[in-house]
C-alpha cells in the first residue's frame, strides 16, 4: 500500500503536505491507518496521488532497473531526465451492493478515479531521444490499473464529483510543475510526470460539459431529479442551441433541433385536458410526428 517510502518533492508542492507516510484518506481531509477505522457515512477513500504514484513506481523498480541494463546504461550515471507517462481513469462501478461483501452498508453506486503507468523512459547523455525503460505490455488490463479513489457517489451527480475530485486535479496540477527525488536501485533519482485522461468515461465527461454549458449560459444549475421548472427551460428551442455548440456534427445538431420541433408540436396534446377541442391541428398532426421522433431517435 502507499505510503511506506521516502521521497520528495523539487520544489516542494503547492498545498501539499511533505509527509510521506499517508495512508488511506477518508472524506476530503484527514487519514487514518486501516479501511476498517473509516465511518459508514464516508464518502470516499483515496491515496493522496504523489504517495499513490510513488508506490507504483517502486512496483516498477525491478523493470526500470532491467530497462537501464538492456540498454547499456550504467545505473549509476543515470540519475535524472526519467518521465513517467501516465494515464488516468475515471469511471462509474455501477451497482456494488452485492459486491462489497460485509461490513457497514455501502451506497449502490461507486465511481472509481485510477491511473496506469504507461510507460518509463529516460534523456540519457549522448543519446538522440528518450530511450524507454518500461512499457505497459496490458494498459487496457484491470491489473495494471491502480485504484486511487473510490468515491460512493452516483456518477450523474457532477457537484459532488468535482467536490471530491477537485484535491485530487490540484494535486496532479501541483505535480506538473516539479519533479520527484526517489530511490531506486540504491540511488536517488529524479522523475517527471505527464498525465493523460484518456481513460475517463466519455458519457461521464459529455455530461459533465452539458452541466458546465448550461450553467454558463442560460444559469441552469443542473440538478439530480428532473423536476417541471428546470424541464421547461431545459426543453425549450433556446437550450437547444446552447447544447448544439457541443455537438461537433452539424447532421446531429440539425437532428437535434428537429427533435426540440417535433417535441414542442407534440407536448400540447399531452398537456390538454381534452385535446380534440384545445388543440385539433396538434392532435391531427400527433401520430406522424411521434413515428417522425421515433426515426430521429434511432438513426441520429
Amino acid at each position: 500500500l502507499p505510503g511506506f517510502h521516502p521521497f520528495e518533492w523539487q520544489p516542494a508542492l503547492k498545498n501539499v503536505s511533505t509527509s510521506c507516510n499517508v495512508g488511506i484518506i477518508n472524506g476530503l481531509a484527514g487519514w487514518s491507518s486501516t479501511v476498517d477505522d473509516s465511518p459508514a457515512d464516508t464518502i470516499t477513500r483515496r491515496f493522496r496521488y504523489d504517495v499513490a504514484l510513488v508506490s507504483a513506481l517502486k512496483d516498477l523498480e525491478e523493470d526500470i532497473m532491467d530497462g537501464l541494463r538492456e540498454n547499456s546504461m550504467d545505473d549509476s550515471a543515470c540519475t535524472s531526465g526519467f518521465t513517467v507517462l501516465i494515464k488516468e481513469s475515471c469511471d462509474g462501478m455501477g451497482d456494488v451492493s452485492e459486491k462489497h461483501g460485509g461490513g457497514p452498508l455501502v451506497p449502490e453506486k461507486v465511481v472509481r478515479f485510477s491511473f496506469t503507468v504507461m510507460s518509463v523512459s529516460i534523456l540519457a547523455d549522448g543519446a538522440e531521444g528518450k530511450v524507454t525503460l518500461y512499457t505497459e505490455p496490458k494498459p487496457n488490463s484491470e491489473l495494471s490499473c491502480k485504484p486511487l479513489s473510490l468515491m460512493s457517489v452516483d456518477e450523474s451527480d457532477h457537484e459532488t464529483l468535482t467536490a471530491i475530485l477537485r484535491p485530487i486535479i490540484a494535486e496532479r496540477n501541483a505535480m506538473k510543475e516539479s519533479r520527484l527525488i526517489l530511490s531506486m536501485g540504491g540511488l536517488p533519482r529524479s522523475f517527471r510526470f505527464h498525465f493523460r485522461s484518456t481513460g475517463y468515461d466519455e458519457k461521464m465527461v459529455r455530461e459533465a460539459a452539458l452541466d458546465k454549458q448550461l450553467r454558463k449560459k442560460m444559469k441552469l444549475k443542473p440538478i439530480m431529479r428532473m423536476n417541471g421548472n428546470y424541464a421547461r427551460r431545459l426543453m425549450t428551442l433556446e437550450a437547444v442551441e446552447v447544447v448544439c455548440e457541443l455537438v461537433p456534427s452539424e447532421e446531429r445538431r440539425e437532428a437535434l433541433r428537429e427533435l426540440m420541433r417535433l417535441y414542442l408540436q407534440m407536448k400540447p396534446v399531452w398537456r390538454a385536458t381534452c385535446p380534440a377541442k384545445e388543440c385539433p391541428d396538434q392532435l391531427c398532426r400527433y401520430s406522424f410526428n411521434s413515428q417522425r421522433f421515433a426515426d430521429l431517435l434511432s438513426s441520429s
